[in-house]
């Protein structure tokens, strides 16, 4: 048996902060068990929000004066969050802040240097999770089915609503996922177009009505038909879904009435691929997990036989930390945690670097 305590940090491309889940991994008969034991949000302040989002217009030393400075940031936060429910920590896990993620082109890149990390909070850190898959040909995401498989074997497919949404299952002799849609990355703008960080509960989206035309043209690009392995970075959400809404003509309200129901029509048709006996149970999880709108339409469009569990908000807000913590848990015992079947590599690796403080 072993036992790990590790911090787990993510940071999702909708910007609403940066998570922090303190976890405890035990392995025993070659089975993973994980309790999430202390957990905090910390919300961008404005200037860090425009920072990291206006990283794709500024010069390569503003991005590497960012990554220090992120990464230190990032050691303060941790070094306080352990401090003030006194942690005892094996190891920092971090994702960092996606800036770029281009795998055609061999890029993905995250801010938040785990250098700077390690050493302002004075425990090791491992970090850049993504860059090892790239360097053997795949699409370097998603990363997270390891994890599911690992720790949520019980459900059939593993949902994730962030900013981006993306899906895991297991197939019948290897694991499938992929990034589905943009998620959180359109109705946030949408919300903060009246005024609102978000539409808490999908209640502005459920007053609009439904546009047929903006619904079709969200639903056109080739990506959706695409096989896997497939995945989604701002570039693509830039260029194709916020570029249709930017264009059209509807109203705020129709534009997140619309928009929700493209998100659930496409999970219903990633799910359904993948399911000939057209039923399943799905867990489902990320911020976009508390809009009741949204989380309706997917019920819809999947239909009465699928059981969509939202767990509790503790797991719904902290999974993709809790997964993250999991894979530098990994990493630190030398095992895969990256799958070729996902991301489409030569094979399974083991990435991660590791900063010893």
């Amino acid at each position: 048996m072993a036992t790990y305590h590790v911090i787990g940090i993510m940071s999702g491309t909708s910007l609403d902060g940066v998570d922090l889940a303190y976890c405890r991994f035990t392995y025993n008969d070659d089975n993973w068990i994980y309790k999430i034991l202390n957990t905090e949000t910390v919300p961008y302040s404005n200037i860090w929000e425009k920072r990291l989002a206006g990283l794709t217009e500024v010069s390569a030393a503003e991005i590497i004066a960012t990554d220090r400075a992120y990464g230190h940031y990032l050691g303060e936060l941790t070094k306080d969050f352990v401090t003030k429910n006194n942690l005892e920590v094996d190891f920092i896990a971090s994702h960092g802040h996606t800036v770029f993620h281009q795998p055609q082109l061999h890029i993905t890149f995250q801010v938040g240097s785990g250098a700077y990390l390690a050493a302002e909070a004075g425990l090791p850190v491992v970090c850049d999770f993504r860059a090892l898959d790239i360097a053997l040909g795949g699409q370097g995401a998603p990363l997270v089915p390891i994890g599911d498989r690992l720790l949520f074997s019980a459900y059939d497919f593993c949902l994730n609503l962030g900013g981006i949404s993306n899906i895991s299952q297991e197939g019948p002799d290897h694991r499938v996922a992929f990034d589905i849609s943009c998620c959180n990355m359109l109705l946030n703008p949408l919300a903060e177009q009246l005024g609102q960080p978000y539409d808490k509960n999908g209640d502005i989206a459920r007053t609009g009505q439904f546009d047929q035309d903006l619904f079709d043209q969200l639903n056109e690009p080739a990506y959706f038909t695409a096989p896997s392995p497939k995945s989604i970075g701002k570039e693509w959400a830039d260029t194709y879904s916020l570029k249709a809404l930017q264009a059209s003509n509807a109203t705020v309200e129709d534009k997140l009435h619309t928009a929700c129901h493209h998100i659930a029509w496409q999970i219903a048709q990633s799910v359904r691929r993948y399911t000939p006996q057209g039923q399943g149970k799905l867990l489902l999880t990320g911020g976009g997990a508390f809009n009741s709108f949204l989380v309706e339409q997917i019920r819809y469009y999947l239909g009465p036989n699928f059981e969509v569990v939202v767990p509790e908000p503790e797991l719904v807000n902290f999974k993709e930390a809790l997964i993250f913590a999991f894979l530098g848990v990994l990493r630190w015992r030398q095992e895969p945690n990256c799958l070729r079947s996902v991301t489409g590599a030569r094979h399974d690796n083991c990435g991660g670097a590791i900063y010893w403080n």
